[in-house]
């Protein structure tokens, strides 16, 4: 129950002032005026309180009364939330729709899970059962992907007096566990990572059906990255593309500050798709968390923690998460903008000069875990885009985020002008991850791939030499060895590196199709320098039917990938 422990002293946006506030904690959650607007503490001076208000202020006057909740911005977490669409403090948005139009009312209020909703309970426990926190006491066939897994909450364990089968609502009684009661719904604060037993190194990669990132520049499961890049090189996209096809078993999409129109395609296009490895819509193991540039500012700061506290919930259950920030930019504006209302001292470029630790408490809560309770494993890879303006990646948030993360997937606007998508510059970015994987590749692609994938690279990086001196002097100017490099790496960007979104064959390509096209093109190249060295005129290795054969592979169904071991076999035996 609220009590009235304070009055307003100043408003300044979405910052108010109040006094008599001796009695309340740093981030308890307030009801602000008798509209009882949303906000949370955010600095306590003597009994004054900052207040940050995640709803618009205008209206507000001074001497209204404060509310205090007694306790700390917090998330429903039971079934229900697969497939669901919240704002940045976990309100429903569906369900404030019904409650008050296509415009939030101020002070809107809505339980964020449904409290009529029936749900088939499955124990798995049984009577006389010893638990503790983590343990699985039954489970809820949330949809027909996404498997519910109801584990001991914090604060209990013991001897399972009773439990039962059966439809329930999520504040019904599931189980007891001595004299205390289990209900499916549990509640925790955002800004407190939830516990795990060990943190292990990522050793898998999230395999996202993306040439140039599964490749190239791999991210671990359980492991960090950053999407650096100016405006219109294609971030959203490519975030898009990784919440469509990553092997996560929970993508968490949070849409933190971007532009409306954005988050309506992923609301119209997610039902619409269908995944890839079970047939059914993407939404049925999706969360999203839309929090749109024409939202409240402040909310934009709490969306990732909601996000993340999320993720987390499912990651103790034993799954495999992926979470996308789009953009950790405008979170950061976000703060930039709470701390000048504080007026705290100002860092580099205005920003707070806790942004780094803010946004390493973000991305520290990723990484693969064994949880608590059961022996399970569960991990959680963030990735968050950077919208530094201009594409300066010298600006406070990207140089913040390159120390933390261990992927960088640096966006090019002049390969996005030139329409090679996915835009991403093989020339800056970078993995950490691929050597730490190699045991993974070696068992399930071929020991040969990270072999080829540094091949690779280094021609790529050798053709960007090579068309400098181009520019200069004329390409006759090269000897044929490197006019074969400059051909091999053209193949190497336009059949491999390009990728096709709108191509039902090309949006997604496997690990082993991923190999076996660039196997094809790095042993033609081979099979070309051996015959250069042999005397062949160079002209005469530029074979039309073989090129154009190349270039079809990526738009091969994956159930016809013998194509490609026809043309290996061919060029073993000497084109």
């Amino acid at each position: 129950m609220s009590n009235i422990v304070g009055k307003i002293t100043k408003v300044s946006g979405p910052l108010i002032v109040a006094d008599g506030m001796r009695n309340v904690r740093m981030f308890d959650v307030v009801y602000v005026s008798n509209q009882k607007l949303i906000g949370e503490i955010i600095e306590l001076r003597g009994d004054c309180a900052s207040i940050q208000v995640y709803e618009e202020t205008s209206g507000l006057r001074i001497g209204d009364p404060v509310l205090d909740s007694g306790a700390p911005l917090s998330v429903e977490l039971a079934p229900g939330l697969v497939g669901g669409i919240f704002d940045g403090i976990g309100r429903p948005l569906e369900a404030l729709r019904e409650l008050t139009g296509e415009r939030i009312s101020r002070g809107a209020s809505v339980d964020a899970l449904s409290r009529q909703a029936k749900w088939r309970f499955t124990a798995v426990a049984k009577v006389g059962d010893e638990v503790r926190v983590g343990d699985i006491l039954g489970t809820v066939q949330e949809t027909p992907i996404i498997e519910h897994r109801i584990i001991v909450p914090h604060g209990f364990g013991g001897k399972i007096t009773q439990i039962r089968n059966g439809e329930f609502t999520i504040l019904d009684c599931v189980a007891k566990i001595g004299e205390k009661e289990i209900t499916m719904l549990r509640k925790w604060p955002v800004r407190k990572g939830r516990p795990y037993k060990t943190k292990l190194t990522p050793t898998a990669p999230l395999v996202t059906g993306q040439r140039v990132i599964d490749t190239f520049f791999p991210v671990a499961k359980g492991g960090v990255a950053a999407i650096p890049g100016p405006f219109g090189s294609g971030k959203t996209v490519i975030q898009h593309q990784l919440a469509k096809w990553a092997d996560a078993d929970i993508v968490v999409y949070i849409g933190c500050g971007e532009r409306g129109n954005e988050m309506t395609d992923v609301l119209n296009e997610f039902p619409r798709l269908l995944d890839p490895k079970n047939g059914q819509p993407l939404m049925k193991r999706t969360i999203l968390i839309a929090n749109t540039s024409d939202m409240p500012v402040a909310a934009r700061e709490a969306s990732v923690y909601t996000g993340i506290t999320i993720a987390e919930y499912f990651r103790d259950q034993g799954y495999n998460v992926a979470i996308m920030a789009d953009s950790t930019s405008r979170w950061a504006e976000a703060l930039r903008e709470m701390s000048g209302r504080l007026e705290e001292m100002p860092g580099e470029e205005g920003y707070p000069a806790y942004l780094s630790s803010r946004l390493a408490e973000f991305y520290e809560r990723a990484g693969v875990v064994k949880v608590l309770g059961s022996e399970q494993v569960g991990s959680i890879t963030a990735i968050g885009a950077v919208s530094p303006p201009g594409g300066d990646l010298s600006e406070p948030v990207a140089q913040a985020t390159l120390r933390i993360v261990k992927v960088f997937w640096g966006l090019s606007a002049s390969l996005a002008y030139k329409r090679h998508l996915p835009a991403i510059d093989w020339l800056i970015s970078y993995s950490l991850y691929a050597e730490k994987m190699a045991d993974w590749y070696m068992v399930y692609i071929s020991p040969d791939f990270l072999s080829l994938r540094a091949t690779a690279i280094k021609l790529l990086q050798e053709d960007a030499n090579l068309e400098e001196i181009v520019r200069l002097v004329g390409i006759d100017s090269l000897s044929d060895k490197e006019k074969l490099v400059m051909e091999t790496a053209r193949s190497v960007r336009e059949d491999f590196l390009q990728q096709n979104a709108f191509s039902d064959t090309d949006t997604y390509s496997s690990l082993k199709k991923q190999f076996k096209i660039l196997k094809v093109i790095l042993d033609y190249h081979s099979a070309s320098l051996s015959s250069l060295e042999k005397g062949a005129d160079f002209y005469d290795l530029l074979k039309p039917a073989v090129k154009d054969r190349i270039a079809r592979f990526k738009y091969l169904p994956e159930i016809q990938l013998d194509t490609i071991d026809a043309l290996l076999l061919e060029i073993g035996g000497g084109l």
